[in-house]
């Protein structure tokens, strides 16, 4: 009986090694998996940034179609700009 004890204690002790180890391996994982969804998260932010400026670039181009475009991004430009101003001043 007594035998039997101390075999189902090693039981016990190997499987909670084990899930301590898979424990282990998936905070890493998920470390990992948060610092590329970070990397892809600046990543998109750097797209849009691209993309607003192609936009801009387009409506200010000299063809006339854009001229109402141009004057609301540069509109919008401003007031985020005083947005970022008044953040700055407070």
């Amino acid at each position: 009986m007594l035998e039997t004890i101390k075999q189902k204690i090693q039981q016990l002790i190997a499987a909670y090694e084990a899930e301590r180890a898979e424990r282990e391996r998936l905070l890493t994982a998920l470390i990992q998996a948060e610092e590329q969804n970070e990397t892809y998260r600046k990543q998109i932010t750097e797209l849009e940034r691209q993309i607003d400026n192609l936009k801009l670039a387009e409506a200010l181009k000299a063809d006339g179609n854009g001229s109402e475009e141009a004057k609301k991004k540069i509109n919008s430009l401003m007031k985020e700009i005083d947005r970022c101003i008044t953040l700055m001043e407070g």
